[in-house]
């Protein structure tokens, strides 16, 4: 499944899976300009740090496009990528999806194009590569036995190009024949778990739970999880990870419960400018998303909300970091 491509007839076009209205209705977006990729990001109709970083390529593409056909000025196009570039702050996926092919601009738009399909290509063959890697290394620490796994938010293949990150691992175990079953959090407030982990899950086939956010802590505590696996929009130089709101309770419950907590993002996610998660800017998002509910409002007229789209997971709390290049032990003083 392709959740983001590049429509290379006609004036161009991105194509994309708009998650929004997930697992009720599989649409098809068709962006024709930049500010409706902008649009599409923000509203979450495309999400999920790699599938970020194609889209933010892509739309890079799409800039060159039309500014050839427009005659847009150099102070139009550099307006355009700074836009598309801040358009989420805390996944760095997207800046780095802008910044990888922004420099092909000089050479003309087929060449930003061919630069934006490379890393498209590339993200497919990483996410298979963590699967192997991820899969290896829980068989290793939890014996070769059908295992219960817990995750939270979506990191499958709607969060990237195909395939999936902490899902994609988890793809790669129930192939070989060693999911007993995951638990996969709703994810609040936006039910990222409830509505796209378990769509995928269903899609593939794998037997699946779905539980409250709450009720995470309380599952590891009673011995249903052997192992955690999340993604990460931005992880730091000494491992601590930016994921969706939530995943600092499931991992100090892991921690507590003697669970392995493992992060599985590609290589891009790794920000080595930042020295700790202390370093990483947290979105905060609108009041509506938790006082509302489908558009019916479920609190008090004017209720004001604590809504950050991400939590950083310090790295003492991660048994480990998966990567397309390796697995990365986190320990005491550990740089990755």
């Amino acid at each position: 499944m392709r959740t983001i491509d590049f429509l290379e007839q006609g004036d161009g076009a991105i194509t994309l899976i708009d998650q929004r209205l997930l697992p009720h209705e599989k649409k098809i977006l068709t962006i024709k300009t930049h500010q409706e990729l902008i649009e599409a990001i923000q509203t979450l109709a495309v999400r999920g740090a790699p599938a970020l970083g194609v889209a933010g390529a892509f739309g890079v593409a799409l800039i060159a496009l039309r500014s050839q056909q427009q005659g847009w000025s150099q102070e139009e196009i550099d307006s355009a990528i700074s836009a598309l570039r801040a358009a989420r702050p805390t996944a760095v996926n997207l800046a780095w999806g802008v910044d990888q092919v922004t420099p092909e601009l000089v050479n003309g738009p087929s060449s930003v194009l061919k630069s934006a399909l490379a890393i498209s290509r590339a993200d497919g063959l990483a996410n298979r590569a963590m699967g192997k890697l991820g899969a290896a290394y829980l068989l290793e620490k939890c014996g070769k036995k059908k295992l219960r796994i817990l995750t939270h938010c979506n990191t499958g293949s709607l969060a990237t190009s195909d395939w999936g990150t902490a899902l994609g691992v988890i793809r790669e175990l129930s192939d070989q024949g060693y999911i007993e079953e995951v638990f996969a959090d709703e994810t609040r407030p936006l039910l990222q778990g409830s509505r796209l982990t378990a769509w995928e899950l269903s899609e593939a086939g794998i037997k699946y739970r779905i539980l409250p956010d709450g009720a995470a802590a309380s599952a590891l505590f009673s011995g249903l999880i052997d192992a955690v696996l999340i993604g990460a929009d931005r992880i730091a130089r000494n491992g601590d990870s930016a994921n969706k709101i939530g995943s600092l309770g499931v991992a100090v419950a892991a921690k507590e419960s003697g669970v392995p907590f493992l992060v599985v993002a590609p290589e891009s996610t790794i920000d080595r400018s930042l020295a700790s998660g202390d370093e990483i800017e947290i979105e905060f998002r609108a009041d509506s998303e938790v006082t509302h509910f489908a558009g019916n409002a479920v609190a008090p007229l004017g209720s004001k909300s604590y809504n950050p789209a991400f939590d950083v997971t310090l790295a003492r709390y991660i048994t480990a970091i998966v990567t397309e290049k390796c697995v990365y032990n986190l320990g005491a003083g550990v740089e990755i």
